[in-house]
């Protein structure tokens, strides 16, 4: 019973000394910009084992030379209440449930459906009575993170999707919204996202996609930039999509709304 007590001791003051180590490195974000994050450490490797090279662009710009119109428009099409939550958005997260919720009911009645068309067909041609193995393309997730939730999991955290994985992303997303203002939260996002191959932050992206500066991005190259946000490396080989450039023309019209941090 000592042992486990004693071990429940040690694993209880580890994590404490995680989080110690992890709000450090937030405050220090205050003043000094964080040269990588988890998130690209982990391309740099995918990359380099990939091609054996590494194609990189990134390039560090302060908050007043990145447009507000790509601020509005990420703000637009990533998290519109970024100016207003403390870091968790629970209608966002409800809405993204409900979303999980019907999409996994379907995914179940397409299986079914699906099963039951194989087992008359089955039937039709006389084959051994063995139930037929359907593949059915599982349901889309949506999520609900907001903006401090998507930097925390990026700065700190790999992308497995476990319940730990996520309790330690909210209690990331307190500290950064207790010890960093939302524009400077607003700044490292900007300045760190993906957005395409090896192609990271705002400058990187409108130099990449436009060639010209993140300071000079028009309402519409922002809204495009923004939408590609959740799947930028697939929108990149897809300039031309149509959903694109219907999304990009919904977000320049939200982003009237938006208020800046």
């Amino acid at each position: 019973m000592k042992i486990a007590i004693r071990l429940l001791g040690l694993l209880l003051l580890a994590l404490l000394s995680l989080q110690l180590y992890f709000a450090a490195r937030i405050a220090m974000m205050r003043w000094v910009d964080p040269e990588s994050t988890s998130f690209q450490r982990g391309e740099i490797r995918r990359l380099v084992a990939g091609t054996g090279e590494l194609a990189w662009r990134q390039q560090w710009v302060p908050y007043e030379r990145i447009a507000d119109t790509l601020k509005r428009a990420v703000i637009a099409s990533e998290d519109a209440s970024f100016s207003e939550h403390d870091g968790v958005d629970l209608e966002a997260l409800e809405k993204a449930w409900e979303k999980n919720q019907q999409a996994e009911q379907e995914a179940r009645r397409r299986a079914e459906r699906a099963a039951q068309q194989a087992r008359r067909r089955a039937e039709t041609q006389k084959s051994p009575a063995q139930p037929p193995v359907v593949a059915t393309p599982p349901p889309k997730i949506v999520g609900g993170s907001t903006i401090t939730q998507q930097l925390a999991k990026n700065l700190f955290l790999s992308g497995e999707r476990t319940l730990v994985r996520k309790a330690q992303e909210l209690v990331l997303t307190v500290m950064l919204e207790a010890l960093l203002s939302k524009q400077r939260i607003l700044e490292i996002y900007l300045n760190s996202v993906e957005w395409g191959e090896g192609v990271f932050g705002a400058e990187a992206a409108a130099q990449h996609y436009y060639r010209k500066s993140a300071a000079r991005l028009s309402a519409y190259e922002a809204a495009r930039l923004a939408v590609m946000l959740p799947r930028p490396r697939f929108f990149e080989k897809r300039a031309q999509s149509a959903y694109l450039a219907a999304r990009a023309q919904t977000i320049t019209v939200r982003m009237n709304a938006v208020v800046l941090p």
